[in-house]
């Protein structure tokens, strides 16, 4: 898959050194329960990897002009076991440009136009604003807040025929 300026490349078991820099980059893991230490990256990578050829996609996030990996992308069930959950998570020289509104809306195209899934979800940090924002520029909508993982969670959804409009 590919937008203006990323390609979104599935998963592959020469991406663990580019994944291995999101793992570990504070500002990334801020929200999402700090990082992961270094002698524990190799793991959490080949579960992700494995988890991917097992009804899971991830794809890493590669600018068109130079290959570099800039983010992480996935698509996954959501621990209500009903809805399946987009996930992101982009290096913080990304952040700002547009680069994860670009990609989250080419998702969602695959989502409902070629998966055809009827809803999507994704979940976030009421703390991280820019989460939140992202997600309802995409125009994903607020349906409820819980608290999960010790933190206030805001849990956004969207319909095909929202997307369709």
């Amino acid at each position: 898959m590919e937008t203006n300026r990323c390609n979104i490349i599935k998963l592959q078991n020469n991406d663990y050194h580019d994944v291995k820099l999101i793992y570990i980059n504070e500002k990334v893991r801020t929200y999402l329960g700090g990082i992961i230490p270094d002698e524990h990256t190799l793991n959490k990578f080949s579960d992700t990897l494995e988890r991917s050829r097992t009804g899971s996609y991830y794809w890493v996030v590669r600018l068109k002009s130079n290959n570099d990996c800039i983010g992480l992308v996935s698509l996954d069930r959501h621990v209500d076991g009903q809805h399946f959950e987009i996930s992101y998570e982009f290096l913080p020289d990304w952040w700002g440009q547009g680069y994860a509104k670009e990609v989250i809306s080419r998702m969602l195209d695959y989502i409902f136009d070629e998966l055809h899934l009827t809803k999507i979800i994704a979940e976030t940090q009421t703390a991280n604003h820019s989460s939140c924002r992202l997600l309802e520029n995409v125009g994903m909508k607020l349906e409820q807040t819980v608290t999960r993982y010790g933190a206030k969670q805001a849990i956004y959804g969207m319909e095909k025929q929202s997307w369709d409009t």
